[in-house]
């Protein structure tokens, strides 16, 4: 299993109307077993926000149907830049 965070900008001015999309895309994959998380950084520069979706416990495959789920949900039309993936797991703990 692995964790997904996916992180992009979003003008200012366009996160209300990015949110709800994000935040339906999120509940479609949650009927789906799937855990999700919605954040952002606190500070905005130069006009723009970071946001990151978080994914925790998920499979490998499961990096390329989130990006699915987001171009059918159209993110792309608020989103500045790309969205940027980043994949973590666990260490093994110590006996």
């Amino acid at each position: 299993m692995i964790d997904l965070y996916v992180y992009y900008k979003v003008r200012e001015e366009d996160a209300s109307a990015l949110a709800p999309r994000v935040r339906a895309m999120q509940e479609r994959l949650a009927r789906a077993g799937i855990a999700c998380q919605l954040k952002r950084r606190p500070e905005v520069r130069d006009g723009l926000q970071t946001w990151m979706e978080v994914y925790p416990a998920t499979t490998d495959a499961f990096a390329s149907s989130v990006e699915g789920a987001a171009l059918e949900a159209g993110l792309a039309e608020f989103i500045q830049g790309p969205r940027r993936s980043e994949v973590f797991m666990d260490l093994p703990t110590c006996a």
